[in-house]
C-alpha cells in the first residue's frame, strides 16, 4: 500500500473502492442532494475540498500523536478538524453563493457528520500513506463522491421526464437507482490489483 503507484491510488478511490457505491459511506448527501445536477455538482465540490483539508489535517494529527504516543486522541482530533472545516466551508459559500446555501439547504452542514470524510481520514492512516499520497487519495475520493453524485442526479432529472408507475416514485426508485449504480460500480472491482 505504502508503495502504490499515485494513479492507482486515485483510481482505487475514485472509481473501484468508491466511497458512496462500495463504501456506502456519505449516502445522506448522496440521496438527498442528487435531485438536480447543479446541486450535485457543487455539493460534490464542496465535500471533495473537505476531503481534501481534512485528509492534509489528519496527515499531520497522525504523524504528531504518533510521535508523542496518544494514538488513542485520533478519532476526536479527526472530528474537530472535519467539523472546523466544514464550518469554513460553509461560511464561505454562505458569503459568496448565498442561493447555493439555500440550495444546499441542511445537507451542507451535515459534511460534518459524513461518515465518508471520517472513513477517508482513517483509512489513510491506516494505510500508511505519505502526505502526497494522502492528498491523492483525497483527491480521488472527492472525484469518486461527485462522479457518484452527479450519475444519480442525471438519472433523476431523466426520469422526472418519463412515465413511471406511481408504485416505484420517489424513494423507492432513488433507492433502486442507487443500487443499480453501486452494481455497475462492481464492475470497476476487476481493476484492482
Amino acid at each position: 500500500m505504502i508503495g502504490d503507484p499515485l494513479w492507482s491510488i486515485f483510481v482505487n478511490a475514485c472509481l473501484i473502492n468508491n466511497f458512496v457505491l462500495a463504501y456506502f459511506l456519505g449516502i445522506c448527501p448522496f440521496l438527498g442532494v442528487s435531485g438536480k445536477m447543479e446541486t450535485a455538482t457543487r455539493m460534490g465540490g464542496a465535500v471533495t475540498f473537505v476531503m481534501l483539508v481534512s485528509s492534509t489535517c489528519a496527515f499531520g494529527i497522525h504523524q504528531l500523536l504518533t510521535a508523542i504516543d496518544a494514538p488513542y486522541l485520533r478519532l476526536i482530533s479527526f472530528i474537530a478538524v472535519i467539523a472546523s472545516t466544514v464550518q469554513l466551508v460553509e461560511m464561505f459559500i454562505k458569503k459568496v453563493s448565498p442561493a447555493l446555501f439555500r440550495a444546499l439547504g441542511i445537507f451542507l452542514p451535515l459534511i460534518t457528520t459524513n461518515c465518508a470524510i471520517l472513513g477517508l481520514a482513517l483509512f489513510q492512516t491506516n494505510r500508511g500513506y505519505g502526505f502526497i499520497q494522502c492528498v491523492v487519495y483525497a483527491l480521488g475520493a472527492g472525484v469518486g463522491f461527485t462522479i457518484a453524485l452527479v450519475l444519480m442526479a442525471g438519472l433523476r432529472e431523466k426520469l422526472e421526464l418519463a412515465t413511471i408507475s406511481d408504485v416505484v416514485k420517489g424513494t423507492a426508485l432513488t433507492l433502486m437507482l442507487a443500487g443499480f449504480l453501486s452494481i455497475a460500480f462492481m464492475g470497476f472491482a476487476g481493476l484492482g490489483g
